[in-house]
This record gives C-alpha cells, sequence and structure tokens, in this order.
C-alpha cells in the first residue's frame, strides 16, 4: 500500500496527534508545506514559537515564496516523489492548509487522498487566511476529534484499515 494522505484542521485539532496514532498501523511520513518556509524562518531568526502573530509570519512567507517560484509546493513535490520510491513507507501524510494548494496537488496526483480533522471544542483565532480557510475543500475523509484518545486512536485503526482496503470516501 503506498497512500499519500492531505490531512488539514485547524490548529490544535489533534492532526499530529492521529498522524503518530496511524503510524502504529502503518509505516507514515509525515511533511508539512511550511517545513522550507520554518526553515527559512529560522534562518532569518525565527525561534519556533508559534503564536498568532508568528503564525501571520509564516502564512505570509509560504506566500512570498509561492509567489516567486511555487518553492513550497515543489518541496511537497519533491517529498512525495521520494516517498514513492521508499519501498517500506505506506503512508504520506502531508499538510496543507490552503484549499488551492490541496487542489493543485490533487490535480497533479489524482489518487491522492484528502483528510480533514475536526474537533469542536477547540477555540478558532486566525491570524491568517490559511488557518482561516482550512474548511473550504470538500475532503474525502473527515474525522471528529471530540472525544478519549482511545477513541481517536480506533479512527487513526480504522482510517489506515480503510486506506488498505482502498475505501476512498468515509
Amino acid at each position: 500500500m503506498k497512500k499519500v494522505v492531505v490531512i488539514n484542521g485547524f490548529p490544535q485539532s489533534g492532526k499530529d496527534t492521529f498522524v503518530r496514532l496511524a503510524s502504529k498501523y502503518a509505516l507514515v511520513m509525515n511533511y508539512s508545506s511550511v517545513d522550507f518556509v520554518k526553515e527559512v524562518s529560522r534562518f532569518a531568526g525565527w525561534n519556533g514559537e508559534k503564536n498568532l502573530h508568528t503564525r501571520k509570519f509564516l502564512s505570509d512567507l509560504k506566500d512570498l515564496l509561492t509567489f516567486l517560484d511555487d518553492i513550497p509546493f515543489k518541496k511537497v513535490e519533491e517529498r512525495v516523489r521520494a516517498f514513492y520510491n521508499m519501498e517500506e513507507q505506506e503512508i504520506l501524510f502531508i499538510h496543507i492548509r490552503e484549499p488551492k494548494e490541496i487542489e493543485k496537488l490533487v490535480e497533479y496526483h489524482p489518487d491522492v487522498i484528502t483528510l480533514l480533522i475536526k474537533r469542536p471544542d477547540s477555540e478558532h483565532e486566525f491570524s491568517n487566511h490559511a488557518d482561516a480557510m482550512v474548511e473550504e475543500y470538500p475532503y474525502d475523509f473527515v474525522i471528529v476529534n471530540n472525544s478519549s484518545l482511545d477513541f481517536f486512536e480506533s479512527k487513526a485503526k480504522e482510517f489506515v484499515y480503510n486506506l488498505r482496503k482502498g475505501v476512498l470516501h468515509d
């Protein structure tokens, strides 16, 4: 099984936890479309702290790098190509916020699966357009993180099982 999954959700919805839980049931890789942006930001002095101000900074820098030469998307493409050349890895989770960026990846790779993690009890405070537009895409799967960690893990296990069965919509 080789599956590329775009994972998205508001900040603190449980995306990284979901990937970690899924890794109990499959060999996974995890990459974000802002990983390269974070590297550039660290070089420029960013200390890695995430708050409303720095989230806006990262979003704005990603927009600039996209405008310059679509660099963040090219880095995602590099990761996808590398993933398909790795025999042992089964699922590549790619974190992408912007609906247009998700659409572009799905256009290039029609077999990409999209997943939204929702956490109804978390508060949403946005400083940038990327965070604000999370729900503006028709995802293949939506998983609600509104119960215990054990229940969330059962959802991750079920998701991996569905990928293996070839179930592309929930």
